[in-house]
């Protein structure tokens, strides 16, 4: 099992603390990646766009000539897709993109992807992450003083509610926060650096620490 440093919002060190194996250690696997920030992705897309089928398009209540003797092609309507403003064949439809993945694929994308960052140096680790007031520059000053200054992005990984670190992180472009119920692959990944909360940890931990579906 490996260790972290634990720093305090200032830059001192708080001690250390214990990374599971289960979840700081995982087999990195690209292709989990893929299908899972695919999947999420997936998810965001609208599918509401729509045409209009022959029987949607107005008009069209009666032959446009008759059946026989005009010489030319029989036509029952004239909101058959041969005709100008007539309905389209096989358009789209409002639909859902959305696709599924086992939950132990997300898991392992997941864990592989925070595996990814602890092997690359770029998982920080602090006692707590609060702010007095809500100020971005207190954010900026903050997150400076673990050595982050904006030269990268910044995911802040919170245990529990924080209003003013999450309101003042608003105006950032390079930072944001998520709690750590609701930490996904697609997230880690396009950040560069994460920084988790000591209760966040222990969150992440009893999430994702199951000995039995790590791989």
């Amino acid at each position: 099992m490996a260790t972290q440093d634990l720093l305090q919002i200032g830059g001192s060190a708080a001690g250390s603390v214990e990374l599971d194996a289960a979840v700081f250690e995982a087999p990195v696997r690209e292709h989990l990646f893929q299908a899972e920030v695919r999947r999420q992705l997936s998810r965001r897309q609208a599918g509401t766009h729509s045409t209009k089928n022959r029987s949607a398009v107005s008009g069209g209540g009666s032959k446009p000539w008759r059946q026989k003797g005009t010489g030319r092609a029989r036509q029952g309507s004239t909101r058959s897709p041969q005709w100008k403003g007539g309905g389209a064949v096989f358009g789209p439809v409002p639909r859902s993109h959305e696709h599924g993945l086992p939950k132990k694929v997300r898991r392992g994308a997941l864990r592989g992807a925070l595996s990814l960052k602890c092997k690359e140096g770029k998982l920080v680790v602090v006692d707590s992450f609060e702010l007095e007031a809500i100020k971005t520059k207190g954010a900026v000053e903050a997150l400076a003083s673990v050595g982050l200054d904006g030269g990268a992005s910044v995911l802040i990984v919170l245990g529990e509610r924080s209003p003013n670190l999450e309101r003042s992180v608003r105006n950032l472009r390079w930072a944001n926060t998520i709690q750590a119920g609701g930490l996904n692959t697609y997230d880690v990944l396009r950040h560069e650096h994460v920084v988790l909360t000591r209760g966040a940890l222990d969150l992440l931990h009893t999430r994702l620490g199951d000995k039995r579906a790590a791989e």
